[in-house]
């Protein structure tokens, strides 16, 4: 029989990586045709806008589906079936719009199908990835995050350049070359060996977590990383072309791909060096650093230290989901499949809250971007506090 020892945990975790950058794919791709899809099938923008409506809304419920039924029907089933789901939705997007009488319905399902596996692998990667007998699981769980940012730059730039040499009439052949990677990735988890996050039977129900006081800590931190990360995130683009002035593609490049990239720099240097720093104080720094970066992006009248404000808001959140679902894990070890489906679930909310917010503000106070980038601020803030609480809350326990 196969020992912990002998079994190549290493695959493992390239399956894992390959996972994430899944999901920067599912997440990130259609956004870049969003003008051509409504160019070339009469699509309003009004249902444009439903797009990653859709997405996000798919992952919400698949965050709580994993919570009641992922122990029930395996983790590995589960997580082979994110990738085929992954890869049907990316091949569905080049052919479902001109096969159904409704190209909008088509391309809907399309989202749909891969939203369903870019939320399985949420959730499910970072708890195979914590229950693999690796040495320092929080530097480990920091540097997988990170492959989601390396992710959502590969599938930017790799895309733009194939736009740029072949066409981008020719965004179908794109979508099919992205399926490849869950497609590849099938054998990898298949084959790979994954260890379950707690014993059979002893895993907390959601109602034990919900009476958990630090589950409720970890909720609210996950909300804030999430409202910090996205809300920069999707208007980094908006706010480096209307406040510099320079062209729309230029802008699609340089915020959002010199934002992940700083992020995913954060993520590897945790990774590297996770051992030697406390978890908790690095991401109060983070956030100290995170509500700088949005008051200088919202208050600099030098348009290019707002742009730096931005870029460098990616190494601030980087350590944020990927450090609260490290310290819940340690915290709450028999937390299981429920602890990170929820949490996956409060980080998404955040997610949606976040940008939503911002860009009302924005639209309150005469379509000034900057002056909702400065409300945002108040999400690192919150974060601040809470892990204050939490730094106080485990003292009380020690």
């Amino acid at each position: 029989m196969e020992t912990i020892k002998t079994k190549n945990y290493n695959k493992t975790k390239l399956a894992c990586y390959l996972g994430f950058i899944t999901q920067a794919i599912a997440a990130n791709f259609a956004p870049l045709i969003f003008l051509k899809l409504h160019t070339e099938y009469g699509i309003s923008l009004g249902q444009i806008a439903l797009i990653p409506t859709a997405f996000f809304l798919t992952q919400l419920v698949v965050d709580i589906f994993c919570a009641k039924f992922v122990d029930k029907i395996g983790y590995r089933v589960s997580i082979v079936a994110s990738e085929i789901f992954s890869a049907a939705g990316l091949i569905a997007l080049a052919f479902l719009p001109d096969l159904l009488p409704s190209p909008f319905i088509g391309i809907m399902i399309s989202v749909v199908l891969y939203a369903v596996g870019s939320g399985l692998i949420e959730v499910l990667c970072s708890p195979i990835i914590e229950a693999c007998p690796f040495e320092n699981k929080e530097a480990t769980m920091s540097l997988l995050h990170s492959f989601y940012c390396w992710g959502w730059v590969g599938v930017t730039l790799i895309s733009t350049l194939l736009f740029f040499l072949f066409g981008i009439d020719n965004w179908k052949y794109v979508a099919c070359f992205w399926s490849l990677v869950p497609l590849y990735n099938i054998f990898n988890f298949v084959t790979c060996p994954i260890e379950p996050i707690v014993e059979e039977g002893k895993g907390m129900t959601i109602l034990q977590l919900l009476k958990t006081p630090l589950f409720w800590i970890a909720v609210v931190l996950m909300v804030c990383s999430g409202a910090s990360e996205i809300s920069m995130a999707q208007w980094a683009s908006a706010f480096v072309e209307s406040g510099i002035g320079l062209s729309k593609t230029f802008c699609d490049l340089a915020g959002p791909c010199l934002f992940a990239i700083t992020m995913g720099i954060c993520r590897v240097f945790y990774g590297k060096f996770g051992e030697k720093i406390n978890l908790v104080n690095f991401m109060i720094g983070s956030g100290v650093l995170c509500l700088f970066c949005y008051i200088l992006a919202s208050l600099s009248k030098n348009p290019f230290a707002a742009l730096l404000g931005c870029i460098f808001c990616g190494v601030s959140v980087g350590i944020m989901w990927p450090g609260t679902l490290s310290i819940s894990s340690k915290k709450i070890p028999t937390g299981g499949t429920a602890m990170f489906a929820l949490l996956a679930m409060a980080g998404d909310l955040g997610g949606s809250i976040g940008p939503s917010t911002v860009g009302m503000i924005s639209e309150r106070a005469g379509d000034n971007l900057q002056k909702g980038l400065l409300f945002g601020g108040i999400f690192p803030i919150l974060l601040i506090v809470f892990l204050v609480i939490l730094k106080f809350y485990r003292s009380k326990e020690e």
